[in-house]
């Protein structure tokens, strides 16, 4: 449980919208460039804090270096409460500004739901094979909801 001191000076349990914020806050750390994403395990985390409890959905890519360690996190694409827009075009031209060698592609569930839709799978295969043209891997696409999914952990990508 976390506590927050009130004006009165009497503390209290923080509301979940408090516990989030300052999640949020501090995810932005281990996305500091140079910051090495060493497994599926650390990027869900890293991830998960970032678009866990959003009102609209959010696509992102974590691009990282030859030895994944992060260039950059970018919000590429938001959407409306179930749906979303994402233009490969932007993601291959983002790759190329940071001279990305790889790249874990996000995206959150507003329903808090952490299942693959069929467009989300289709999705990580033409990006997969985009990106692969300009020799940047895909290592996986992350799945936001009350969870996180990992669709490498799952078989459901393979990068």
């Amino acid at each position: 449980m976390l506590y927050i001191k009130d004006l009165c000076g009497v503390y209290q349990p923080a509301p979940k919208e408090t516990i989030l914020s300052e999640a949020r806050r501090l995810s932005g750390y281990q996305f500091r460039r140079g910051a090495a994403i060493l497994s599926p395990t650390s990027a869900k985390e890293a991830i998960g804090l970032k678009l866990t409890g959003l009102e609209h959905e959010v696509f992102g890519c974590l691009f990282l270096d030859s030895r994944h360690q992060v260039l950059a996190w970018r919000e590429m694409f938001r959407g409306s409460i179930n749906r979303n827009s994402v233009h490969p075009r932007e993601v291959v031209k983002e790759a190329l500004t940071l001279n990305a060698a790889s790249v874990i592609i996000a995206h959150n569930h507003p329903s808090g739901g952490i299942q693959p839709s069929k467009e989300d799978l289709e999705l990580t295969r033409t990006l997969t094979e985009i990106l692969k043209v300009i020799d940047v891997r895909v290592l996986d696409h992350l799945i936001v909801g009350e969870e996180v999914i990992s669709l490498s952990e799952t078989g459901h990508h393979s990068a």
